[in-house]
């Protein structure tokens, strides 16, 4: 189980390569494209010469999950203490590019306890203390972490009183009064959601919660949680390469009206065409346990980044601007959140609104990408386990 919960450790958001989109630019994009945009850019501070004051990026545009108005597209602060390769960022950095983000439009800020476990929170509370009242920010609760000494113990822990004292210690890292989404990380297999929703009720009418959401849930969970206490959105894993949530979860979203959140956008990197058929991961690396980056299935799944690259040629874009802008084309309630610890790719991610599809143009790209089999299972089997899980129903 130790060894599972340091792969749960690293378990969300991708962390782009140090070197990979700047080779991407000079090879696969146009350069005068991006010429024009590094233009518009201070180079150290990510934010837009023209605009930097006024926080209006009219390119990112504005989505709503259910009834929370968020950026169209987030990031995710998940690697900010610890990138997937095992080495730190350094902090001072971390905190400039999220505040590079907020000037450039970014509004929606994700995180979780179980991220450090804590530092996460840390690290986005002291970067969102100049425009907190802003900003949307979400944390999560579920992984069983002592509350005292920030020990991993085995399993999940979604009991009541526990999530309370989750969310009271949350506060307290991210310096806010109250949490603007807050997920359950993974659903607790001995705890009724109706008691979850309840524990999350309470938060509410305490104004310490504003809404609350699922992450990687069962289909039966979902409509049991709405049912007692309207869900605001769901987060799982979803990108051109992990396509799951097609099959249930985004029909049963459109239903009921609840909204979508990608975690992994990216494929933790397959999709920026950083990683081909050469690329080795080193031990202690999530990728290097995971099917789907094994030596065999990159190479099988060298035809959907190809296409990706086909696409960025054409579109005169980056090919994780493809990737991130087809995930906003799906529907308008989709929302990505990829992560990153370098200026010049949050920048790139920022811009991915920008890239628009004609309806025959997404039309032709998902009959491309839909053709396309992907080869290795999307995470470690110790991890997956935790995806898709019901709630025990209330007695």
């Amino acid at each position: 189980m130790k060894e599972n919960n340091e792969a749960i450790k690293s378990e969300v958001q991708e962390n782009e390569g140090v070197s990979r989109r700047g080779f991407i630019a000079k090879t696969l994009v146009a350069a005068g494209s991006l010429a024009v945009a590094a233009s518009q850019v201070d180079a150290q501070t990510g934010k837009r010469k023209a605009d930097a004051k006024t926080n209006a990026d009219p390119a990112i545009g504005r989505r709503k999950l259910g009834k929370l108005e968020v950026s169209a597209i987030g990031i995710g602060v998940q690697n900010m203490h610890r990138k997937y390769d095992t080495t730190v960022p350094h902090r001072p950095e971390m905190i400039a590019i999220l505040r590079a983000a907020y000037d450039r439009g970014i509004t929606f800020f994700d995180c979780a306890e179980a991220y450090g476990p804590w530092e996460n929170e840390r690290i986005l509370g002291e970067a969102i203390q100049p425009f907190r009242n802003k900003v949307r920010i979400t944390t999560k609760y579920g992984w069983n972490i002592d509350q005292e000494t920030g020990r991993r113990l085995p399993g999940l822990n979604s009991k009541p009183d526990h999530i309370k004292r989750v969310v009271e210690n949350s506060l307290k890292r991210l310096r806010t009064d109250r949490i603007d989404l807050l997920y359950q990380h993974r659903v607790d297999p001995e705890v009724p959601i109706e008691d979850v929703a309840g524990a999350i009720k309470d938060l509410m009418d305490q104004g310490k919660v504003l809404h609350w959401g699922l992450s990687e849930p069962g289909i039966q969970t979902i409509r049991r949680a709405h049912a007692t206490l309207p869900l605001t959105a769901i987060q799982n894993e979803y990108s051109m390469a992990t396509r799951d949530p097609e099959k249930e979860v985004i029909p049963l979203c459109e239903e009921l009206g609840i909204g979508f959140v990608c975690w992994w956008p990216l494929d933790c990197q397959l999709l920026t065409g950083w990683i081909d058929t050469e690329t080795r991961f080193s031990p202690g690396d999530l990728r290097a346990m995971t099917p789907r980056f094994s030596p065999e299935s990159v190479a099988a799944n060298m035809k959907l980044i190809d296409l990706i690259k086909a696409w960025a040629e054409r579109k005169q874009a980056a090919p994780a601007q493809i990737a991130l802008a087809w995930l906003m084309a799906q529907k308008p309630w989709i929302v990505p959140i990829p992560g990153t610890t370098v200026m010049a790719h949050m920048i790139e991610n920022s811009d991915s609104g920008s890239v628009k599809f004609t309806s025959a143009e997404i039309a032709e790209l998902n009959t491309a990408v839909r053709a396309i089999d992907i080869k290795g299972q999307r995470l470690p089997s110790g991890v997956l386990t935790f995806s898709g899980v019901e709630a025990p129903p209330k007695k």
